[in-house]
């Protein structure tokens, strides 16, 4: 196993979550591209993890904290690790050590870069990114925000644990139109995916829906709001891991559009 840092050549399979076989991924758009532009500018570090054949299998992101989803100083965050998990593409890499080798090589890294400490997040749910997973590898939890857990490992006595940023704030209905609003940061493809579909659709139903775009790369924006990245419909909450479908995104709206079409509206 090699532990690499991300070069030309595989970048645009970085961009794809490794899973470039997979018809979702076309519906990603360049949110991320864009995300990944901007943030190396401002210390994004990423390291693929490749077999003894030189097919890579994994891939970790991390960022300082100060430009991540979380609040937190002089910390390393950690948005994403992932060792494909699929037999479609370039099969399954997972239960190989990619991982461990991964995150020992973003800790290395935070810690010559003087970090004070490392951050990530997990699920309290056994899928995907697991917190429990985590915590085998002597992090701790710092805070909670119903299923999605933040977690830490210290480097120093005098860093500070991190916090999630909590929303404060959601979209407000417009008069006589439906509301489609989009949070987006870039970071995630599958967040990446709801948002180009959320756009697509609601072009489908011209002038009876009013679609925004808020985009949260800005760390300004995202206090404001107290969101990442998220899809409201009229003010209410759609849930979005994983991405809903264009079709079940395009119904949801329209449930709207024929309700305000109706006189109702609520």
């Amino acid at each position: 196993m090699k532990i690499l840092d991300l070069a030309p050549e595989p970048y645009s399979l970085y961009l794809q979550c490794l899973e470039d076989w997979s018809d979702e991924m076309k519906d990603a758009g360049n949110k991320k591209d864009l995300w990944f532009k901007a943030m190396e500018k401002n210390g994004l570090r990423v390291k693929l993890a490749a077999n003894d054949d030189g097919v890579v299998g994994g891939m970790i992101q991390y960022i300082p904290i100060e430009r991540s989803h979380v609040e937190g100083d002089g910390l390393y965050f950690i948005s994403c690790i992932w060792v494909h998990g699929h037999k479609q593409g370039r099969g399954d890499f997972q239960k190989r050590g990619m991982g461990a080798a991964l995150l020992n090589a973003a800790e290395e890294d935070a810690r010559a870069l003087g970090a004070k400490g490392i951050a990530a997040w997990g699920l309290s749910l056994p899928f995907w990114m697991k917190a429990s997973w985590f915590k085998k590898h002597g992090y701790v939890q710092a805070d909670k925000d119903g299923i999605a857990v933040l977690l830490w490992k210290r480097f120093s006595d005098d860093a500070e644990p991190p916090r999630w940023i909590k929303q404060v704030r959601k979209p407000v209905l417009v008069p006589g139109k439906v509301a489609v609003t989009s949070f987006v940061n870039g970071w995630c493809p599958a967040q990446n995916i709801v948002y180009e579909r959320a756009k697509r659709a609601s072009a489908e139903f011209g002038d009876a829906v009013v679609f925004t775009e808020i985009g949260t790369m800005d760390k300004a924006t995202m206090r404001e709001w107290g969101l990442s990245d998220a899809l409201f419909i009229d003010g209410k909450f759609v849930r979005t891991g994983p991405p809903p479908s264009y079709e079940k995104i395009r119904k949801l709206i329209g449930t709207r559009v024929k309700k305000l079409k109706a006189g109702y509206k609520k």
